[in-house]
This record gives structure tokens, C-alpha cells and sequence, in this order.
């Protein structure tokens, strides 16, 4: 077993810290305060190519492995999980499903300029009965031969409103079950496409998040991934190698939140020495260092194994468990030993605290991991 990084990991780490350093973090309180997109930001990461990190550079991707993915989402998320959220779902969800079941035409017209950050992209699953149970879409797509009608609701969708593409996973024959279900590729601007009012949210704040509805949205055959009823099959897939993004974004709100602690309690005096000294503290930071390192470990484990070729289901699925409650345990932690200043916006963790929640709830909640999780070492 080889645990040490490459060289060109090592750069990716680096170049990822120092823009998280430059550029999320000045604004970052405000951004939270105010719900604001952080379109600037965005934008140059798509210049430096952390917007389609994986993708063949044929297609205007940096053609990087899952590692190098996972490295810089936690140098993001240290800082700003409105911000790599973005990057989790256009890397994760919408690049990597088109150009891994998309046909030439689809990436030609769509991942080329996803890649690049000219454009970015939503994954369109959730509803308001059809989270966790994603084959209960209620979402239609009825057949009309050379296109689809589309009609229903999606909710919490991550860049509901920034989004010009749109991976929408609906229903076209309710007859055969998941087997019966489509992923189509729909476009902002398509009439009777409407986009609902943002989400007033606990965490990740500055992320746009939206309901979006359809009436009568015509989308024309060639937009539909995979053939016929591949649409269920089509989310899984696609879901499971975005577990390893939220685990990165979780292990990164840990890691952010534990590198503040242990520079408070370094900082902080207490009793005539710094709180640091104290055990009660240094026991804390001892905890979480430890959890975060295994976590790490865990969320490295299942990039590999995605860049191996190995199946990542398993992998995928504890690491997010596990990240999701590190990342929650040790942003309670960063609070409590920054004391009444942890209650502050100015210090960062209490806004650690809020965005680590949503990493236990959005791409499966923990719940649905043990679920995947058991099923696996239950397997005869």
C-alpha cells in the first residue's frame, strides 16, 4: 500500500488551498449572510479547471483522477461549502454522467462548455415524495415518439437557478417500475420550464437551491441518456460516485473546523495558560485529529477504487457515513472550545456547524447508506 500523494495530487492540493485562501474565503461571512451565489468565484474555477476535473481532456476537462478530485473539494470546502458544492455536483453528477453514458452528440453540444465552468449543470432527482425512494417519481415523461412531454415538480435542486443544463430523472411507464424511468437533458429556457423560489436554508446558504417545475416542457428524443428505461439505473450510478464528492466536502467542513480549534486553543488563555494546555482541550483535539485522518482515509479509499475500476458502492457509501458524522461531531467541537466566540459569525465555526448538516441529508442521507451499506456485507 502506497499512502503517500504524487507530486501532481501535492500541486492540486496546493493550488486549491491557495484559492480557497484568496479567493472564497474573502466575502465568505457576507456571501452566507446575504444567500449569495458565489458566481465570481465560480467562474474562475472553471478557468482553472476544477469545474469538469475529471473529464477526457477532449472535451475540455483536466482529465484528472478521482483523488486529485476528492483532495480539492476538501481544500474548498475548508472555507466555503456553498462553493464546492457547485463544484461536487458539476464535477460528480452532471459531467461525469454525461460523458460516461452520454452519446457523442450530448457531449459535444453540453460537457464541452460544462467542463470548462462556461456553463453549469443541475442533477434533477429529488421530490417532495421521492427522495430516498427515488423510484417513486412522479415526475412524467410520456413518449410522443421524436420527443418526450415533461410534467412535475423537483425539489432542493443545487444550482436550481444558475444552471443552463438540467439532468432531470422522470417517469415514462409507471407499469414497469424503475425500469420504466428516463434521464432527459433539459435546457433553462425551454418553454414551460419554471424555476421556483430559492430555498431559505440552515447551511450552505450562498448554494442556489430551488424547486423547478415542468408544464408540458417538450424535450426532443435525442436529449434522453441511455436507451429506454436506463433512467433509474442511470441516477444509482451516478449517485454513488457523488457520495465520494459530499464525503470530500464533509471531511473538508471537518477539516476547516478542527484547523480553527486548534489554532484558537493556541491563541486563547485561559487560567493562566492557553487552553490548549488544558487536557479537557487537548483531549478534544485528539478526538477529532484522529476521526478526520480516518475519515480521510476512508473518502481516499473510495476515489482509488472508483480510478481502479473497482466497484465503489460499499466504499463510497462509508465514506459519506462516516465523513458526514465527523464533519457534524467536530464542527460542534470547534464551537464549544472557541467558547462564546464560537457563537460568532467573525470566527467562522458556527457556519461550519450549520453547513456540515446537510452532508448526513443530500446525496442519501446517512439512513440510506446503512441501508446500502448492509446490503452489501448481508450478500450471500
Amino acid at each position: 500500500m502506497d499512502f503517500t500523494l504524487s507530486e501532481e495530487q501535492l500541486m492540486i492540493r496546493q493550488a486549491a488551498r491557495d484559492f480557497s485562501r484568496n479567493e472564497l474565503l474573502p466575502g465568505v461571512i457576507e456571501r452566507d449572510e446575504a444567500q449569495k451565489f458565489p458566481k465570481a468565484q465560480i467562474k474562475k474555477m472553471g478557468e482553472m479547471g476544477f469545474m469538469g476535473m475529471m473529464v477526457d481532456p477532449i472535451y475540455g476537462g483536466s482529465g484528472l483522477d478521482t483523488i486529485s478530485y476528492a483532495i480539492a473539494m476538501e481544500e474548498f470546502s475548508k472555507v466555503d461549502s456553498s462553493a464546492s458544492v457547485v463544484v461536487s455536483v458539476n464535477n460528480s453528477l452532471v459531467c461525469w454522467g454525461v460523458e460516461t453514458f452520454g452519446n457523442e452528440a450530448q457531449k459535444e453540444k453540453y460537457l464541452k462548455r460544462l467542463a470548462t465552468g462556461e456553463i453549469i449543470g443541475a442533477f434533477c432527482l429529488s421530490e417532495p415524495e421521492a427522495g430516498s425512494d427515488a423510484t417513486s417519481q412522479r415526475t412524467t415523461a410520456i413518449d410522443k415518439g421524436n420527443h418526450y412531454v415533461l410534467n412535475g415538480t423537483k425539489n432542493w435542486i443545487t444550482n436550481g437557478n444558475t444552471a443552463e443544463v438540467y439532468l432531470v430523472i422522470a417517469q415514462t411507464d409507471k407499469e414497469k417500475g424503475h425500469k420504466g424511468i428516463n434521464a432527459l437533458i433539459v435546457e433553462k429556457g425551454m418553454e414551460g420550464f419554471e424555476i421556483g423560489p430559492k430555498e431559505n436554508k440552515l447551511g450552505i446558504r450562498g448554494s442556489d437551491t430551488h424547486s423547478l417545475i415542468f408544464n408540458d416542457v417538450i424535450v426532443p428524443k435525442e436529449n434522453r441518456i441511455g436507451e429506454d428505461g436506463f433512467g433509474f439505473k442511470f441516477a444509482m450510478k451516478t449517485l454513488a460516485g457523488g457520495r465520494i464528492g459530499i464525503a470530500a466536502q464533509a471531511l473538508g467542513i471537518a477539516s476547516g473546523a478542527y484547523e480553527l480549534a486548534l489554532k484558537y486553543s493556541k491563541e486563547r488563555k485561559a487560567f493562566g495558560t492557553e487552553i490548549s494546555n488544558h487536557q479537557a482541550i487537548a483531549f478534544k483535539l485528539a478526538d477529532m485529529h484522529t476521526q478526520i485522518e480516518a475519515a480521510r482515509h476512508l473518502v481516499y479509499k473510495a476515489a482509488w477504487d472508483k480510478d481502479q475500476g473497482n466497484n465503489y458502492d460499499l466504499s463510497g457509501a462509508m465514506a459519506k457515513l462516516y465523513a458526514s458524522q465527523v464533519a457534524m461531531e467536530t464542527a460542534v467541537e470547534a464551537v464549544q472550545i472557541h467558547g462564546g466566540n464560537g457563537f460568532v459569525k467573525d470566527y467562522h465555526v458556527e457556519r461550519l456547524m450549520r453547513d456540515a448538516k446537510i452532508t448526513q441529508i443530500y446525496e442519501g442521507t446517512s439512513e440510506i447508506q446503512k441501508i446500502v451499506i448492509s446490503r452489501d456485507i448481508l450478500r450471500d
